[in-house]
């Protein structure tokens, strides 16, 4: 193990110290500049074919909110 390495049991961390170790951390991290994805033109997309058992189960749920 390296000097730096410090291992800790998932009961032995509070909220509040994760939340500091993460915040500490946030300078070393960097997320990829975002990029928009490309508009899909109408002319590709054909419909969407659903198997009739897939259907009938989607049938049978219920309407979200219910």
């Amino acid at each position: 193990m390296s000097k730096h390495t410090v291992i800790v049991e998932p009961g032995d961390l509070s909220l509040e110290q994760l939340r500091g170790d993460c915040a500490r951390m946030a300078p070393h991290w960097t997320a990829p500049a975002r990029t928009a994805p490309a508009p899909v033109p109408p002319s590709l997309i054909h419909g969407i074919v659903v198997p009739p058992h897939s259907a009938k189960l989607l049938d049978s749920l219920s309407d979200y909110g219910d």
